[in-house]
């Protein structure tokens, strides 16, 4: 996988044509926790995105208490893609982070292999409904506390007791909107998930 920590040119944006294998992740989180920046950060194609600006219609529908700076959010999915290998493409799905598009979230996980699931420790009581959604449909998931610049930061075993996470879950930090603290969550979770499926077998 050390092919994907260097950033590549974002001048091709078509899979090449030695790719013969996909590997399907979602990114996911409440809203404005910041998986359209993250998506961004780790894409080495211009990533997909599908953000709407936010109108008098949220009012009282999207809770916007902590995010006064919010003028956008994603109403579909962001996607990106990162090539490991010549044989071997990564997909990442951001999904939408409000509670009204759960049936949006479900086909997203169609043929996921696992999530990564971002929170905000400002705002950290709005990933519970995240977490139980990926628990109840059976999606394997590593959590990464997205560090906001002037939020306070916790020690992670206090955030791992707040979400009253299972144990053996991973527990990362980073900034979306820098692309080495990503990978190294995005590799921490692909690692997880591969001990996981080592132990079934």
């Amino acid at each position: 996988m050390g092919s994907a920590l260097s950033r590549p040119e974002r001048v091709v944006d078509y899979v090449p044509e030695t790719v013969t294998r996909s590997v399907k992740l979602l990114v996911a989180g409440n809203f404005g926790v910041g998986k359209t920046t993250f998506v961004s950060s780790v894409s080495e194609i211009k990533p997909l995105r599908t953000e709407e600006t936010i109108t008098e219609a949220s009012i009282g529908v999207d809770d916007m208490a902590g995010l006064p700076g919010k003028t956008q959010t994603t109403v579909a999915m962001d996607f990106g893609r990162i090539t490991l290998n010549p044989q071997l493409a990564l997909y990442l799905f951001g999904t939408p982070g409000q509670q009204r598009f759960v049936p949006l979230w479900e086909e997203l996980a169609r043929g996921a292999l696992g999530a990564l699931v971002l929170v905000d420790t400002r705002r950290i009581e709005k990933a519970d409904e995240v977490l139980s959604v990926l628990e109840e449909r059976g999606v394997p998931y590593s959590v990464a506390v997205n560090q906001f610049e002037g939020a306070k930061q916790y020690p992670l075993d206090e955030v791992r007791d707040a979400l009253d996470l299972a144990e053996g879950t991973p527990l990362t930090t980073l900034d979306a909107r820098h692309r080495g603290t990503c990978l190294q969550s995005l590799i921490t979770l692909v690692e997880f998930l591969f001990h996981r499926l080592e132990s079934r077998l």
